[in-house]
């Protein structure tokens, strides 16, 4: 069975400025998979390539086997798009604007799964209302309705949860993991790497418009460095060790490789228990990956 989505070799300028460089990934079935990277990098350049609204200078993309540019109906009938920027006709109601998208994509009787929608995104009670009376909270959920009328097998979610509140940002979470265990194939672009790190299965990381690396995001974690705080009684004068980053009297912070257990380290300080007074721990997170990675 052909992969959801496969891009090869893609490469976008605008005039002298190369805005996607070579690049190369594919989307599994039921797959989430971050496009990550800093402001300028490229990352909607290439959705917006996907999505057909901007042209490749070369390389191909191909959804189910087909070719996206080839065949932009087909593709366009697989994929959902929620775009960052709240997009909306604002006089028509949340009912009427569904049913519009619907019949763009030859469904004009879609009322049950319309309901079924904004049931799921708490917006049933709203559906009477204009468009331009709605939150931005309440916007960003009909753009997400609207992706997802067709009932598409790709979703590209670029920044979905930017400027919304916790609660909503929870809820949409919830929603994405809904979506992946129906087999949706994801792909994500998010400047929260905590949202990255929880969702995401893999993890591509673009910079200037180059793919650094691509990589399970399980894998990335394993390069990052395990933060341990030790709060002692006293403080112990000329403290020195290898993995000792930094020393504020009684408080020393050790940076560890993965590899590297608490125990080992508490075994090489060989300090009495009785002399610690606190310790904590903070696991290495997607965001030194990130930075890590970016470094190099």
């Amino acid at each position: 069975m052909s992969l959801p989505l496969s891009i090869q070799h893609l490469c976008k300028s605008f005039g002298s400025h190369m805005a996607v460089s070579d690049v190369s990934f594919e989307i599994k079935p039921g797959e989430i998979f971050g496009l990550l990277g800093p402001n300028g990098a490229g990352k909607t350049t290439i959705i917006s390539m996907i999505m057909s609204l901007l042209k490749p200078d070369s390389g191909s993309i191909s959804v189910f086997g087909k070719d996206a540019l080839q065949n932009p109906r087909f593709a366009k009938e697989q994929i959902g798009f929620v775009p960052q920027e709240l997009v909306h006709h604002q006089f028509f109601n949340v009912e009427k604007i569904l049913s519009f998208h619907s019949s763009y994509f030859g469904i004009p009787n879609n009322g049950p799964y319309i309901e079924y929608l904004l049931k799921k995104m708490d917006l049933w009670d709203h559906r009477k209302k204009a468009v331009g009376m709605l939150s931005g909270g309440m916007k960003r959920r009909l753009l997400i309705c609207k992706a997802l009328v067709h009932k598409p097998k790709i979703i590209l979610l670029d920044e979905p949860t930017a400027g919304v509140d916790i609660e909503l940002r929870a809820g949409l979470w919830k929603f994405i993991r809904e979506l992946k265990d129906a087999n949706t194939s994801i792909i994500l672009t998010t400047h929260y790497l905590e949202e990255a790190e929880l969702l995401c299965d893999r993890i591509g990381i673009l910079q200037r418009g180059k793919l650094k690396t691509v990589d399970e995001t399980q894998n990335l974690l394993k390069h990052t460095f395990r933060k341990i705080t030790i709060t002692l009684e006293k403080e112990i004068p000329h403290f020195s060790h290898p993995y000792l980053s930094n020393s504020k009297g009684p408080l020393l912070e050790f940076t560890l490789p993965k590899d590297i257990t608490l125990r080992t380290l508490l075994n090489d300080l060989a300090l009495d228990l009785n002399a610690i007074k606190d310790l904590s721990i903070r696991e290495g997170t997607l965001e030194d990956a990130f930075q890590h990675i970016l470094k190099e």
